[in-house]
C-alpha cells in the first residue's frame, strides 16, 4: 500500500532531509516514528530533499508498506482502524510527542501511479529577508534572514522576473558530478509584507542543489547596489559558479507546496520525469 504524507517541519536543528549515519534529519526522524508503528524499517520517498536549516510547511513524501505493515495498521492493536491510512498522520504525531520540530499533518492512500518525487510538476519555496527597512523581530529569527542596510525591493523583484523561463543556472547551483543545471523557472518574484520583510516566492519544475539560495542572494546584491539588473541575466548566461554575490543562508527559507497533475496523469509524469532524468 503506497501512502502519501503530507509533512511540515523547522529545518532549524535537522542536517537536512536525507538520513545520514549518526546525524538528526528529518528523514531519519520520521521513518524511525513510523517503523515504531509498523512493527519494521520503512523508507520514505521525497519530492524534494531539502539542505540543512531549511525548513517546510508544504513538503510531499510517500512510503510503501508490505502486507505485515499494513495489517498492523489496519488492526490498530485490536481495534479496526475506521480510515487505516488516514490514522497513520496522527499515531505519527503521537509517537513524535509534544511540540515537535516535525509533523505529518495529513496522510492517505496514494491515487494510483502517484510517486511523491517523480510525479511532481512544480515544487515553491518562499524566502524571508529583513533588511532595515522592516527592522528585527526575535519571534521570527529562526525563519528569517536578516543584512544590514536598505534594499530596493523594486530593483530586486525586476531582477528576479528577468531569470524566469527554461535555461540553464549552473551559475545559481553547486555543482554535482553528472547532474544537470537546466531548469524552467516558473515564478519568482519580491514584495514586501504588511511588516515590511522582503518575501521572495520562487517556483520551478526542479531546483538543483543550493539553488534558490543562490537567486535570492543574488538579487540581495542587486537590492544593495552592489549588481545591476542585467548583471543576473549575463551571469546566467556564464553558466559557471560566480562569486559576484554571496548565497544567503538556509534559515529564511521554507519549502511550501509541491504541484502535481490530475490523478489519471501522475503515472505518465512519474515515467517522464524518470526517463529524463536516466537521460540527463
Amino acid at each position: 500500500m503506497r501512502i502519501r504524507l503530507d509533512i511540515a517541519y523547522d529545518g532549524t536543528h535537522f542536517r537536512g532531509w536525507a538520513r545520514q549515519p549518526g546525524l538528526r534529519t528529518v528523514q531519519g526522524t520520521l521513518e524511525d516514528a513510523l517503523a515504531r508503528i509498523v512493527g519494521s524499517e520503512v523508507r520514505l520517498v521525497v519530492a524534494g530533499r531539502t539542505d540543512a536549516g531549511v525548513h517546510a510547511s508544504g513538503q510531499v513524501a510517500h512510503v510503501d508498506l508490505d502486507e505485515a505493515q499494513w495489517a498492523r495498521i489496519e488492526s490498530r492493536h485490536g481495534r479496526a482502524a475506521h480510515d487505516p491510512a488516514g490514522s497513520i498522520a496522527g499515531r505519527m504525531r503521537g509517537v513524535l510527542g509534544a511540540y515537535p520540530d516535525v509533523t505529518v499533518s495529513r496522510s492517505a492512500l496514494a491515487p494510483e501511479g502517484f510517486d511523491a518525487r517523480f510525479s511532481a510538476v512544480w515544487r515553491r519555496y518562499r524566502y524571508r529577508l529583513a533588511d532595515g527597512l522592516s527592522g528585527y523581530d526575535p519571534l521570527r529569527r529562526l525563519n528569517t534572514t536578516t543584512i544590514r542596510g536598505e534594499l530596493d525591493a523594486s530593483a530586486m523583484d525586476a531582477a528576479a522576473r528577468s531569470l524566469i523561463g527554461l535555461h540553464d543556472f549552473a551559475a545559481y547551483c553547486k555543482p554535482r558530478e553528472e547532474a544537470t543545471t537546466i531548469r524552467t523557472l516558473l515564478e519568482y518574484g519580491w514584495h514586501r509584507d504588511a511588516d515590511g520583510v522582503l518575501i521572495a516566492e520562487v517556483t520551478a519544475d526542479a531546483f538543483c542543489h543550493s539553488m534558490v539560495r543562490a537567486l535570492v542572494g543574488a538579487c540581495a546584491a542587486v537590492g544593495e547596489g552592489r549588481l545591476d539588473v542585467e548583471d543576473l541575466v549575463v551571469l546566467r548566461e556564464g553558466r559557471e559558479r560566480t562569486s559576484e554575490f554571496k548565497v544567503l543562508a538556509a534559515r529564511g527559507l521554507t519549502l511550501t507546496e509541491v504541484g502535481y497533475p490530475a490523478d489519471d496523469l501522475l503515472a505518465a509524469r512519474a515515467e517522464q520525469t524518470r526517463n529524463r532524468r536516466d537521460r540527463e
